[in-house]
């Protein structure tokens, strides 16, 4: 992490960067509560600090803050979709969802993904490079700025492995959930991987209770190995060990991400095959209509289709819902406004 980038600092850290300044501890705590309280957009926003301290500031601890390039809003469910463009011109996406239980903003943890999985537009241009934490806090109080409402749930879905910026993702979340800051309960927050052994395991141990969602998106190894790389990499029955290692750890119930291919995992022997694999567990499915992309020729489940997997899993006492599409008709599946956005220079 950049030292000098301010937004990614703990209290305490910032609070002894202050004090190298020869400034009293409130200073550093009012700081604070501008940056990640009332998410101001520059030090010249930060008016019960004298012009002196704010230009010395400017100069010494850059403000990181996102620009929003373009926004799409969805007709049908309210959806809302922003291109954010980082200090080096790089663009990242993010996307606001509106449900009845509160606001969810699903995030980005890195700028592309190298993990390849095939129905995914995020990787296609591969990774270019990872995200810092204020990178990651500003998507969320950028939206939370622009639409004026307040975020109650945030999901690490977005572009990117976070376990393949895993330092950076801690930081992140401790600042995400610091009471001084916009204190986000860690039960509000679910982080997505595709599945990495010795990094899920480590997550267990950090002592924060949140959602830990496998994209599985298969009932084994083969089928798995044609939808994600990565599988050639962890063997199902090894990712699924460490799954149930942060269970004994954390006991939160375990989420399965399965997004449904037509003719690849969506049939009634894989319905099966699924329950047979997780059987025991305790665990929740998402079944994910997969949203096509014009670079792959994977299609959408047939609703039947879906609905009758749905019921097999349940006849096996499995907990399972379909995940609701948002955004449909915007093209918010991760990776597809960043990736148009690319096209077009």
């Amino acid at each position: 992490m950049n030292e000098l980038d301010i937004k990614s600092l703990y209290l305490q850290e910032l609070t002894e960067k202050m004090a190298e300044l020869q400034l009293p501890a409130f200073r550093a705590k009012q700081i604070y509560e501008w940056i990640h309280v009332k998410l101001a957009k520059s030090y010249d926003d930060m008016t019960n600090l004298s012009k002196e301290l704010r230009e010395k500031l400017k100069e010494q601890y850059p403000l990181t803050v996102l620009e929003e390039v373009e926004s799409l809003h969805s007709e049908s469910d309210g959806t809302k979709k922003y291109l954010f463009r980082l200090t080096d011109d790089r663009v990242i996406e993010s996307v606001l969802m509106k449900y009845h239980h509160g606001n969810s903003v699903c995030i980005s943890s890195q700028v592309g993904c190298k993990m390849g999985c095939k129905f995914c537009a995020s990787t296609i241009g591969g990774l270019e490079r990872n995200l810092l934490p204020s990178e990651m806090l500003d998507q969320i109080y950028r939206i939370q700025s622009l639409s004026g409402e307040r975020v109650s749930n945030v999901v690490i879905m977005g572009t990117g492995e976070p376990f393949d910026n895993y330092d950076n993702l801690m930081r992140f979340l401790h600042i995400l959930t610091d009471a001084n800051g916009l204190n986000i309960s860690a039960r509000n927050i679910t982080v997505s991987t595709c599945g990495i052994p010795d990094k899920i395991k480590a997550f267990a141990k950090e002592g924060l209770p949140i959602t830990l969602a496998l994209s599985l998106h298969a009932p084994n190894n083969e089928i798995r190995k044609q939808l994600m790389p990565i599988a050639s990499r962890y063997d199902l029955q090894e990712v699924l060990n460490a799954y149930r290692y942060y269970y004994d750890e954390t006991g939160r119930r375990l989420t399965f991400e399965y997004s449904m291919v037509e003719g690849l995992n969506d049939e009634e022997m894989h319905a099966k095959e699924l329950a047979a694999l997780i059987k025991g567990m305790n665990c929740h499915v998402n079944l994910i209509p997969v949203n096509p992309i014009k670079e792959r020729n994977f299609k959408k489940s047939e609703n039947k289709k879906i609905q009758n997997f749905k019921n097999i899993l349940e006849k096996y006492r499995i907990n399972v819902t379909i995940r609701r599409e948002m955004g449909a008709d915007i093209d918010a599946a991760c990776g597809q406004l960043r990736k148009s956005y690319m096209d077009k220079l």
